[in-house]
């Protein structure tokens, strides 16, 4: 899919990147329908509408935590790591691009003033629970 990158490493995806430049046809879900986050693109024409509608409450068991980012404006710098803690790849995104980290680990350097908008799961814990430092 063009504006879609998806970042592997020995068969596990750490990453899927969201160009500003991809535009679907209709809804289009970049994650697996097994994914505990779930990332979707809609593109829909002038008029149409979403039916109101209200989320049922199911019980999931989720055990990792993913997370995605979408650069508001700015520039920044992803750095991906392997769940063993092995740098992988960087990666540049600037306003409009998105990111979920799927698996692995990741680091971000601010190139230029930035606002970043973060959705994950929660509840969070705190560093102590939730993160180890590579």
């Amino acid at each position: 899919m063009s504006g879609i990158e998806v970042i592997e490493f020995d068969g596990e995806i750490i990453a899927i990147v969201v160009r500003s430049n991809y535009n679907p046809e209709r809804v289009s879900f970049v994650t697996s329908e097994d994914s505990p986050l779930q990332l979707g693109i809609f593109c829909h024409k002038k008029n149409s509408e979403i039916k109101p509608h209200i989320h049922k409450e199911v019980e999931r068991v989720i055990k990792k935590t993913l997370e995605a980012l979408h650069i508001e404006y700015g520039c920044v710098s992803v750095e991906l790591y392997s769940s063993d803690g092995k740098k992988i790849k960087t990666i540049t995104l600037n306003g409009g691009d998105t990111i979920m980290f799927i698996g692995g680990g990741h680091g971000i350097k601010i190139l230029e003033d930035s606002k970043i908008i973060e959705i994950k799961q929660g509840p969070y814990y705190g560093v102590e629970v939730d993160k180890k430092y590579i």
